[in-house]
């Protein structure tokens, strides 16, 4: 049997009523962190730019920008996913490396409040979106990750999954979709060498292809049948090595929505391993930094690969500088979105310390990656004293894990676009979808449309 309709029978067989409540309890919370991210990013000057651009293009105000108003579905999946990934506090699932909320989720919700469908059809076309595109990330990482952003390439199948589930298409229509679905899949890691807007397309046009997919499916618009295993699909042509099984074992027997992590610091995940264990120094000792000679963190290579930078020049810039975030959690003991400006970047002192921070490869941590997002920091006092500090799992893993009540906080932080009386109140929304009968009453308090 092709995977495409593998995928396609599960997509179809998942049932909210066969969903457990912690699994609807964890996928609530998921959504009520997109929202914080979303909240945060749609007034950001990219963001601005995209929002401009669909405005200029029109569409039927079918579903709520986050931007403010309303567009076509299409347009609402572009912008909302766009704007919920650039203030880098959006979750994170290690194994695959995707940023599932980005791209699943503002799909799921466009589809959603156009067709009037329920907080329990969206809740099981997210949970259904993150499980097929987990399952495809992990079977191409970490070889595919070197030029791929699988949140991007990976993350257009999750999507395209949410879509098809709340369009309700039947097993052929499905497999359409998932064939439309790959051959769009595209975002590449250029954009990091110049730190060029480029990335906010990746999840924007991920969730939209997906969406663009399913709708075309049901059409009756055709799509390769064999868009994942075929000598010309996606696991030869975009990766060097794979492993197939992992995107059928166990399927429909687990719920991989639960691995998913949550982040704390306002920077690439691939740089908290090393700011967490600097908060916690400086939560545990007096601090001078004229003390520190030099400062090692040793971790996995793709951490290195993604960022190591030791000069950033932009304030994106620094969210990807390993450097850089180590010396800013060191010396301000936080990593949250208010310490990411053009005042903590030329920060002198933030800038002296980031000169003594080395960065390298661990052999054993690298073997250990992507099970564990891994890192061990070395501070070397000019007394002779050296510090070793060590983590397996970044706080927000499910193996160190924060807490609802951590998310309900860095939500309220987060939207500030809502008056602070109202965002307890759309939080309780949120966690309520499951009595939520229109998902358009969601939409409605996001006050998107006022």
């Amino acid at each position: 049997m092709e995977l495409s309709q593998k995928l396609a029978k599960y997509i179809i067989s998942t049932k909210y009523e066969d969903l457990p409540e912690e699994v609807i309890s964890f996928t609530k919370l998921c959504i009520l962190d997109y929202f914080g991210s979303v909240f945060a990013g749609s007034s950001e000057p990219p963001i601005k730019m995209i929002d401009e651009l669909i405005r200029e293009m029109g569409g039927e105000p079918q579903a709520t920008l986050m931007t403010g108003g309303k567009s076509s579905v299409i347009n609402a999946a572009f912008v909302n996913g766009s704007a919920s990934h650039i203030v880098e506090l959006d979750d994170i699932h290690k194994a695959s490396i995707i940023h599932a909320a980005t791209v699943v989720i503002p799909a799921a919700l466009a589809i959603s409040e156009w067709k009037k469908l329920s907080g329990r059809d969206l809740i099981v076309a997210v949970v259904a979106g993150y499980e097929v595109c987990y399952r495809i990330g992990e079977a191409v990482t970490p070889s595919h990750y070197y030029y791929w952003h699988n949140t991007a390439t990976c993350g257009t199948f999750g999507s395209a999954t949410a879509s098809a589930k709340l369009l309700g298409l039947n097993e052929e229509e499905i497999i359409h979709t998932l064939g439309n679905a790959g051959t769009q899949a595209a975002g590449l890691w250029e954009f990091i060498e110049d730190g060029a807007m480029t990335k906010q397309l990746h999840p924007g046009k991920a969730a939209m292809n997906g969406v663009i997919s399913a709708l075309l499916a049901k059409k009756g618009f055709t799509g390769a049948r064999k868009i994942l295993e075929g000598d010309r699909g996606f696991l030869n042509a975009m990766s060097n090595e794979y492993d197939i099984k992992k995107i059928t074992n166990k399927l429909g027997k687990q719920f991989k929505i639960t691995e998913n992590s949550y982040k704390i610091h306002a920077s690439c995940r691939h740089t908290h391993h090393a700011m967490d264990l600097m908060i916690d120094y400086k939560n545990e000792t007096s601090i001078n930094p004229k003390e520190i000679k030099r400062i090692t963190v040793k971790t996995y290579q793709v951490a290195i690969d993604i960022t190591n930078n030791d000069e950033p020049t932009t304030e994106y810039a620094s969210k990807f500088s390993l450097q850089y975030c180590t010396a800013l959690a060191l010396l301000n003991g936080q990593g949250g979105l208010d310490q990411f400006n053009n005042v903590t970047l030329w920060d002198a002192d933030i800038r002296a310390l980031m000169k003594l921070v080395d960065v390298e490869m661990d052999q054993k941590i690298d073997r250990l990656y992507p099970d564990r997002w891994g890192a061990e920091v070395e501070i070397h006092l000019k007394s002779g004293e050296t510090i070793v500090k060590k983590t397996d799992f970044p706080k927000g893993d499910p193996e160190n894990p924060v807490t609802p009540n951590d998310l309900l906080v860095k939500f309220k932080k987060l939207a500030t676009k809502l008056p602070e009386n109202e965002r307890e109140e759309f939080a309780d929304k949120v966690m309520a979808l499951d009595v939520l009968e229109n998902v358009q009453e969601l939409m409605r308090a996001t006050k998107a449309t006022d």
